[in-house]
Protein backbone atom coordinates (compact mmCIF):
# COMPACT_ATOMS: atom_id res chain seq x y z
CA UNK A 1 0.00 0.00 0.00
CA UNK A 2 3.17 2.59 0.63
CA UNK A 3 3.90 1.69 -2.87
CA UNK A 4 0.87 2.60 -4.45
CA UNK A 5 0.76 5.88 -2.25
CA UNK A 6 3.81 6.81 -4.27
CA UNK A 7 3.16 5.83 -7.48
CA UNK A 8 -0.87 7.34 -7.01
CA UNK A 9 0.34 10.43 -4.75
CA UNK A 10 4.14 11.30 -5.91
CA UNK A 11 7.17 10.45 -3.40
CA UNK A 12 6.64 13.71 -1.30
CA UNK A 13 3.04 12.62 -0.11
CA UNK A 14 2.42 12.68 3.89
CA UNK A 15 1.79 9.29 4.76
CA UNK A 16 2.60 7.65 8.02
CA UNK A 17 3.02 3.75 9.27
CA UNK A 18 2.71 2.60 12.53
CA UNK A 19 3.17 6.25 13.78
CA UNK A 20 0.63 7.70 16.62
CA UNK A 21 -1.83 9.75 15.70
CA UNK A 22 -3.55 12.15 18.25
CA UNK A 23 -7.43 11.33 18.84
CA UNK A 24 -8.73 13.11 22.25
CA UNK A 25 -9.90 10.57 23.83
CA UNK A 26 -7.58 7.81 22.15
CA UNK A 27 -3.65 8.39 23.09
CA UNK A 28 -2.60 5.13 21.81
CA UNK A 29 -3.48 5.31 17.84
CA UNK A 30 -0.95 4.22 15.34
CA UNK A 31 -2.81 2.97 12.00
CA UNK A 32 -1.09 0.67 9.79
CA UNK A 33 -1.10 3.48 6.98
CA UNK A 34 -2.44 6.75 7.30
CA UNK A 35 -2.20 9.24 4.00
CA UNK A 36 -2.11 13.28 5.59
CA UNK A 37 -2.82 16.63 4.25
CA UNK A 38 0.52 18.16 2.48
CA UNK A 39 0.58 20.70 5.03
CA UNK A 40 0.10 18.61 7.99
CA UNK A 41 2.71 19.35 10.57
CA UNK A 42 4.21 16.77 13.59
CA UNK A 43 3.74 17.62 17.29
CA UNK A 44 6.42 16.25 18.59
CA UNK A 45 6.18 12.66 17.57
CA UNK A 46 2.74 12.75 16.25
CA UNK A 47 0.07 14.26 14.15
CA UNK A 48 -3.18 15.32 14.67
CA UNK A 49 -6.39 12.96 13.70
CA UNK A 50 -7.37 16.75 11.92
CA UNK A 51 -4.94 16.37 9.28
CA UNK A 52 -5.77 12.05 8.27
CA UNK A 53 -7.76 11.88 5.05
CA UNK A 54 -7.35 8.45 4.85
CA UNK A 55 -6.71 5.29 7.45
CA UNK A 56 -5.78 1.46 6.65
CA UNK A 57 -5.94 -1.03 9.11
CA UNK A 58 -4.59 -4.85 7.79
CA UNK A 59 -6.13 -7.62 9.21
CA UNK A 60 -4.43 -9.87 11.16
CA UNK A 61 -6.43 -13.19 13.30
CA UNK A 62 -5.73 -10.78 16.55
CA UNK A 63 -7.29 -8.03 15.29
CA UNK A 64 -10.10 -8.75 13.17
CA UNK A 65 -13.15 -7.48 15.86
CA UNK A 66 -10.79 -4.61 16.31
CA UNK A 67 -9.88 -3.70 12.46
CA UNK A 68 -13.96 -3.87 11.46
CA UNK A 69 -15.70 -2.55 14.80
CA UNK A 70 -13.53 -0.35 16.97
CA UNK A 71 -11.97 1.32 14.78
CA UNK A 72 -14.68 2.15 12.08
CA UNK A 73 -16.48 3.58 14.73
CA UNK A 74 -13.61 5.51 16.38
CA UNK A 75 -12.55 6.88 12.80
CA UNK A 76 -16.46 7.63 12.34
CA UNK A 77 -16.69 9.61 15.28
CA UNK A 78 -13.65 11.57 14.81
CA UNK A 79 -14.74 12.56 11.45
CA UNK A 80 -11.78 10.30 9.42
CA UNK A 81 -12.97 10.77 5.82
CA UNK A 82 -11.54 7.29 4.07
CA UNK A 83 -11.38 4.28 6.72
CA UNK A 84 -10.00 1.46 4.53
CA UNK A 85 -9.87 -2.15 6.10
CA UNK A 86 -7.73 -4.43 4.21
CA UNK A 87 -8.40 -8.17 5.05
CA UNK A 88 -5.76 -10.69 3.55
CA UNK A 89 -7.97 -13.64 4.89
CA UNK A 90 -11.21 -12.80 3.24
CA UNK A 91 -8.90 -10.83 -0.06
CA UNK A 92 -11.17 -8.11 -0.05
CA UNK A 93 -10.91 -4.12 0.91
CA UNK A 94 -14.04 -2.63 2.10
CA UNK A 95 -13.83 1.26 2.11
CA UNK A 96 -15.54 2.70 4.31
CA UNK A 97 -16.82 6.58 3.50
CA UNK A 98 -19.35 8.96 5.17
CA UNK A 99 -18.10 9.24 8.89
CA UNK A 100 -20.88 9.86 11.59
CA UNK A 101 -20.53 10.48 15.51
CA UNK A 102 -21.25 6.23 15.44
CA UNK A 103 -18.94 5.17 12.57
CA UNK A 104 -19.64 4.93 8.68
CA UNK A 105 -22.36 5.80 6.67
CA UNK A 106 -21.08 3.65 3.59
CA UNK A 107 -19.47 0.77 3.24
CA UNK A 108 -18.26 -1.00 -0.12
CA UNK A 109 -16.61 -4.23 -0.31
CA UNK A 110 -14.16 -4.63 -3.33
CA UNK A 111 -12.46 -8.13 -3.63
CA UNK A 112 -8.74 -8.80 -4.38
CA UNK A 113 -7.79 -9.18 -7.95
CA UNK A 114 -9.99 -6.90 -9.43
CA UNK A 115 -7.75 -4.43 -10.67
CA UNK A 116 -7.26 -0.89 -9.62
CA UNK A 117 -9.30 1.16 -6.69
CA UNK A 118 -9.56 4.85 -7.29
CA UNK A 119 -10.25 6.34 -3.92
CA UNK A 120 -10.96 10.10 -3.84
CA UNK A 121 -9.65 12.09 -1.04
CA UNK A 122 -10.84 15.00 0.87
CA UNK A 123 -8.13 17.33 -1.08
CA UNK A 124 -9.11 16.49 -4.37
CA UNK A 125 -6.41 13.91 -5.11
CA UNK A 126 -6.82 10.08 -6.00
CA UNK A 127 -4.80 7.31 -4.09
CA UNK A 128 -5.12 4.36 -6.70
CA UNK A 129 -4.56 0.92 -4.42
CA UNK A 130 -3.81 -1.89 -6.26
CA UNK A 131 -6.03 -5.05 -5.57
CA UNK A 132 -4.06 -7.07 -7.33
CA UNK A 133 -0.96 -6.81 -5.51
CA UNK A 134 -2.14 -6.66 -1.70
CA UNK A 135 -0.83 -8.75 1.15
CA UNK A 136 -2.08 -12.72 1.40
CA UNK A 137 -1.86 -14.74 4.15
CA UNK A 138 1.47 -16.51 4.71
CA UNK A 139 0.85 -20.97 3.44
CA UNK A 140 0.94 -22.43 6.55
CA UNK A 141 4.12 -24.64 7.47
CA UNK A 142 2.80 -28.64 7.07
CA UNK A 143 2.45 -29.69 11.35
CA UNK A 144 4.26 -32.70 12.22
Amino acid sequence: MQFDTIVSLGRHAKTVSDVYIDFPADEHSAPDLAILREDARREGKRYSFEDVLLISEVVSTSSARKDYDDCTAKYGRYGIPIYLVVDPYAQEVVLHTQPTATGCIAAHTHKYGTGKLPVHLADGRTFTLDLDELPRPEPEADAR
